[in-house]
């Protein structure tokens, strides 16, 4: 079964951890003691941000105007649709409606 654990090339590491013991499939970082949140997120490599983008396409670059046909290099906007991109090195995490809302890890933990 593929383990699917995102490997950073920048960093050469998973984005992973484990503390005191051998991380899953040896992959990503042993750690020798239990981490704070934000250390923890450092660890598993998810101190990144995410960036709700516009997303774009190509048109088929022949439009039809008074002048005739004419060819163009269009970019045209996709409405209500956004990429998620990593800031780190745009990889685009996925394709989200205008109602969604990036939640980053470090908001999803309960700070004591």
């Amino acid at each position: 079964m593929a383990h699917n654990l995102n490997f950073n090339n920048r960093t050469g590491k998973y984005s992973f951890f484990s503390v005191q013991e051998k991380a899953w499939h040896n992959l990503g970082q042993v750690v020798k003691d239990y981490p704070t949140s934000e250390e923890a997120i450092k660890f598993a490599g998810l101190d990144y941000e995410v960036e709700k983008s516009p997303l774009f396409t190509k048109g088929a670059g022949i439009i039809e105007n008074t002048n005739g046909i004419e060819m163009i290099d269009s970019e045209l906007e996709v409405s209500n649709y956004f990429a998620n991109i990593r800031t780190d090195n745009n990889t685009i995490l996925g394709v989200v409606g205008k109602d969604y809302h990036i939640r980053f890890h470090r908001d999803n933990i309960t700070k004591g």
